[in-house]
């Protein structure tokens, strides 16, 4: 009976536009989308992408008309996180990678010569990124991950200038240095 529960409030939030139903609904299935994000990011990005999901659910439920609405969302979940995967893929291949240790591999075949793969790459960091001291972490994820200036870092963390860009630097080798040992 879930399924016409689901079609109901997909219905009001249609008729009404009012989110108060697509946030019941929404709710029902977030861990659902956190779980499929969990498999692309780590747990702070998998967060915001469950943000982010509903943002582009407001969008996309107006424009499609869903049937079974679990599966739909496990799909649209699923290529958000590889869209943005694949646009962090693009914006590192034209960026600096980690002291010649791409991140992200450039090139068709998604592996590098040695044969690691994007995923285990990207499993890797985080793993590494995990063992950081919390300034460099936090400075690299802001950084690297969100995009954010030096002078944006230094706001958002409250670290001076130059701390900033020391703990980048020192997080920046620190990862290069887990990132090798765990690829050995």
């Amino acid at each position: 009976m879930q399924d016409a529960d689901d079609a109901w409030l997909i219905g009001e939030f249609k008729t009404t536009g009012k989110l108060d139903f697509l946030a019941a609904l929404y709710q029902r299935y977030m861990n659902l989308v956190y779980g499929v994000c969990l498999r692309y990011f780590d747990e702070e990005a998998s967060k915001d992408a469950v943000m982010q999901i509903f943002e582009e659910l407001i969008i996309k439920l107006k424009q499609h008309e869903v049937q079974n609405f679990k599966s739909w969302l496990h799909v649209l979940a699923r290529n958000h996180c590889l869209m943005k995967l694949r646009a962090m893929k693009n914006k590192e291949s034209r960026q600096v990678s980690i002291d010649d240790h791409p991140i992200v591999e450039n090139g068709e075949n998604g592996h590098h010569e040695n044969g690691v793969s994007l995923e285990d790459n990207l499993q890797s960091m985080e793993k590494c990124l995990e063992t950081l001291p919390e300034e460099q972490k936090r400075s690299v994820d802001l950084f690297y991950l969100k995009e954010k200036s030096y002078r944006e870092v230094s706001v958002i963390t409250g670290y001076e200038m130059n701390k900033v860009k020391s703990y980048i630097q020192n997080g920046k080798r620190n990862l290069k240095i887990c990132m090798e040992q765990q690829n050995d």
